[in-house]
């Protein structure tokens, strides 16, 4: 964990912050670091997560944001030192697969959630079928998710899903304003599930399709699953493990 290379967000906190972690540390391009230090808030450590899942670096993460559910505290002195003694969280992102009216394909990860919204006034019409099985013949609504259980406490959790806590590969199918169903509130899924929208009257009620910050238009399909050949390393100081992050937010009134 000797050699960092810093990555900071262009708001003036992490700026700033990294002036000064740069003139106490020496820095090191992406590919030859150890480590990746972020410097940031909960956006943009997602954005270093999806630009770095190739390199298969840990990434260590100092809020310089707003909330910082990702990240650890941050701290001048010591890096070196907590950096050695983090613990290593491991993160499966979510793979998009999704097809739009025309027939052109697009493919995305989620580290959080996959979401589809309404476009327009209408509400959408969505089949939902889990293991090629349907399971929801018709979900009228604003949207609907799946979330992973990082991801959980973040969108999912102001829809009203449930938190996930890690390790236990589950995720969380959770409409956004459920108009019929009225009653239906979502359903928690295995990890190794494949879950499948169908848009219904997609000319009349077109929907998009988002994957955590990148999203598409006029779709017609969308297909999700885990990505278990992608492994994304998260560090977090054992007092602030991702874990018990998850779990204290279930006793939040």
């Amino acid at each position: 964990m000797d050699k960092i290379a810093f990555i900071a967000a262009d708001i003036p906190e992490a700026q700033n912050a990294l002036r000064t972690l740069l003139s106490l540390y020496a820095s090191h391009s992406e590919e030859e670091a150890d480590v990746l230090v972020v410097l940031g808030g909960d956006g943009f450590m997602l954005q270093c997560l999806h630009r770095s899942m190739e390199l298969g670096k840990p990434v260590y993460g100092m809020n310089r944001g707003t909330v910082g559910f990702l990240l650890n505290r941050y701290g001048e002195e010591g890096l070196l030192e907590r950096l050695r003694t983090a613990e290593e969280t491991i993160l499966y992102p979510l793979r998009m697969r999704a097809a739009n009216n025309t027939g052109s394909t697009f493919d995305a990860l989620a580290i959080n959630e996959v979401s589809v919204f309404r476009e327009t006034r209408e509400a959408a019409h969505i089949e939902i079928m889990v293991d090629g099985k349907v399971r929801m013949p018709e979900l009228v609504c604003d949207g609907v998710m799946l979330a992973t259980p990082a991801g959980s406490t973040a969108y999912n959790l102001s829809a009203h899903g449930p938190i996930l806590p890690l390790g236990t590969n589950v995720l969380a199918l959770t409409p956004i304003s459920a108009f019929r169903p009225r009653r239906w509130r979502g359903a928690l899924l295995p990890g190794i599930a494949q879950v499948n929208f169908r848009v219904l009257d997609g000319d009349k009620r077109p929907v998009s399709a988002v994957a955590d910050n990148v999203e598409y238009r006029d779709i017609a399909h969308i297909e999700i699953e885990q990505e278990q050949n992608i492994a994304l390393r998260l560090l977090f100081d054992p007092e602030h493990n991702l874990e018990e992050r998850i779990l204290n937010e279930q006793f939040i009134p």
